[in-house]
């Protein structure tokens, strides 16, 4: 599936977010903060403060842009405390605005948020 995919472009953003995963299978739903580094429609970038084990599949809330529950897999832990997670669905160009007009990010200053989409 992701083979036949096209790149969308990243491009930088800063949002605050939760990783949100179950701990010892079912027992336990665990959240932790996070900050969006870089995004575009299928992939993230998300820098993280504390090392923890990440498991393979999590969602992650971006509640200032109220977006709820984005399912995700992991793909890559970098050594610099950042991990790079595919979406399992396609972000929508309208998801994708609001969380750009919600970026504390220089580059999205101008963003408007639009009413009618």
């Amino acid at each position: 599936m992701y083979d036949r995919e096209t790149r969308f472009t990243m491009e930088e953003t800063l949002n605050h977010a939760r990783i949100e995963y179950t701990e010892k299978g079912v027992m336990h739903m665990a959240s932790r903060r996070c900050t969006i580094i870089a995004i575009s429609r299928s992939t993230a970038i998300l820098g993280i403060l504390t090392q923890f084990k990440i498991p393979d599949q999590f969602c992650i809330d971006v509640p200032e842009a109220r977006i709820d529950r984005i399912g995700c897999v992991l793909n890559r832990v970098n050594a610099n405390n950042t991990v790079e997670a595919r979406f399992l669905r396609l972000l929508s160009e309208r998801d994708l605005n609001r969380i750009f007009v919600y970026s504390d990010h220089p580059a999205h200053r101008d963003h408007k948020l639009d009413l009618r989409a």
